[in-house]
């Protein structure tokens, strides 16, 4: 009887550890693409790159940079001010107009006249 009752126990312990605590392991990659998926940083990175699309398709949008701007947000805007220059010919920067001509000089209109930079 006591070792009918020692293989009971044995057996409920064993079904337990293959249940709950020993888990197949699911496929990483699937599971870190559910989160990157569902993670709000992601819908955050994806708003500004479609606002980045929209920046740069359009030169006749104002692009601002600011003092307390960081170094990537500087390189990342002007980036998009010099592709902006070579596709249209034309960007605004900070509230002014600025074009490049043939010879890929840069200007900038003050008082009708052309003003090189």
């Amino acid at each position: 009887m006591n070792i009918f009752l020692v293989f009971v126990i044995l057996g409920v312990i064993f079904i337990i550890y293959k249940k709950i605590i020993y888990k197949k392991p699911k496929n990483l990659k699937l599971v870190k693409f559910k989160k990157k998926l569902q993670s709000t940083q992601t819908n955050i990175d994806r708003i500004f790159l479609r606002e980045e699309e929209k920046t740069f398709s359009n030169p006749n949008i104002n692009i601002y940079i600011g003092i307390y701007d960081n170094e990537d947000n500087i390189k990342r805007k002007s980036n998009i001010h010099r592709a902006r220059l070579s596709k249209f010919k034309k960007s605004k920067l900070n509230g002014e107009m600025i074009f490049q001509d043939e010879e890929q000089r840069i200007y900038k209109f003050n008082n009708g006249q052309k003003v090189y930079l």
